[in-house]
């Protein structure tokens, strides 16, 4: 079984989309094939993610948010009855569900333990196949995860594009369909109507990427905020909590978790070099050689990451935050503020809050729609 994959069965066209980027969707409608070799659990993380990319539009733009649909069907594209999922799966398609024409398609990673069986597996589905080629036809959108991309190559209306696939895949796809070029080291490629992630672990870049087409930049935004591991985040949000312990000692990491742990109070050359246990010129010396920067650069670094977290997960003003960041003026805040992130204060919320505005904000919990 070396021959390479031809879809002989298969309704090819001479067909080739031009190699442009997806327009933005007026809405985003998934259906997501359930196939007996499909990877249930990670078809169920992308719904997940894109669950979260909803919940987040609500709480920014209230309940008329645009929001991400999904369906759960079989290989010929027929709806699979919600019931008919189990207790655990049907709510979630209970709670993605849609009527009419997909937007675009899902072929999830299936759950084959090698080359041949994701061959194999191809060639049991001539439907979905099908149907896929037929979607790119329609000018719907086809992303494929992991070894998923099979099923999108032998539609045969894909070649000329770049797929992100895991390395360990690439020498039998090249085989499989030489008119498909493997993006390395990269691993989401959008090219044209053809999103493709190379792991399974790739759900919240394809999430990332539905939310920027379906809900704008600043929803994408708040959702890499809030599910994509952000170290620097991390460390400021425990540190506004006054939790972040002094687990090095050197000269550096004495000054800065002094630096942390005063963050809010005014800042004092001496002090922090007390902190440190070295003269005022030696602590500028080693901030200068290992940092690029100075002990009040660095303080206002970590002010204006905290100054981040606050603004996006509360609804105070920004005199507030400003003093609960270390800065008894507003106004020196606002130009520290701006020389960091690129934008104001209030430029900043708008644009990365996870909270609606105050008036959609109720004490006791409201039926959502």
């Amino acid at each position: 079984m070396n021959e390479p994959f031809t879809p002989t069965a298969i309704h090819r066209t001479a067909l080739r989309p031009l190699s442009l980027p997806m327009p933005p969707l007026p809405h985003c409608h998934i259906d997501i094939p359930l196939l007996p070799q499909t990877a249930l659990g990670h078809a169920l993380h992308l719904v997940e993610c894109l669950r979260s990319a909803n919940l987040l539009a609500r709480l920014r733009s209230g309940p008329a948010a645009p929001g991400i649909r999904w369906r759960f069907c079989d290989a010929r594209g027929e709806p699979l009855a919600a019931d008919s999922l189990g207790p655990f799966i049907a709510p979630l398609a209970h709670e993605g569900a849609f009527t009419g024409p997909a937007t675009a398609l899902l072929l999830a990673p299936l759950h084959c333990p090698d080359i041949p069986a994701v061959r194999a597996a191809t060639q049991a589905h001539t439907a979905l196949v099908r149907r896929i080629g037929i979607a790119v036809d329609q000018g719907q959108q086809v992303i494929s995860v992991s070894n998923g991309a099979w099923l999108a190559a032998a539609s045969a209306r894909l070649d000329g594009r770049r797929v992100a696939l895991p390395w360990y895949y690439v020498a039998g796809f090249v085989r499989d369909f030489p008119g498909i070029e493997p993006a390395p080291a990269q691993s989401l490629v959008q090219d044209g109507p053809w999103l493709s992630a190379d792991v399974a672990t790739g759900s919240i870049g394809i999430a990332l990427a539905l939310t920027r087409q379906a809900m704008g930049p600043e929803t994408a935004e708040a959702l890499s905020a809030a599910a994509v591991a952000d170290p620097a985040r991390s460390h400021a949000a425990h540190s506004a909590a006054g939790q972040i312990p002094n687990t090095r000692d050197s000269t550096l990491a004495r000054a800065i978790a002094h630096l942390e742990k005063t963050l809010e109070q005014p800042y004092c050359l001496a002090d922090v070099a007390l902190a440190a246990a070295v003269s005022p010129r030696t602590l500028l010396r080693h901030f200068r050689e290992a940092l690029g920067h100075s002990p009040l650069d660095h303080l206002h670094g970590l002010r204006c990451a905290r100054a981040r977290v606050l603004l996006e997960i509360t609804l105070e003003s920004i005199p507030s935050i400003a003093q609960a960041c270390g800065y008894s003026d507003p106004a020196a805040f606002r130009r520290v503020f701006a020389r960091h992130a690129g934008m104001a204060p209030g430029a900043y919320r708008e644009r990365h809050t996870l909270r609606a505005p105050r008036q959609r904000w109720r004490v006791d919990a409201t039926p959502q729609p």
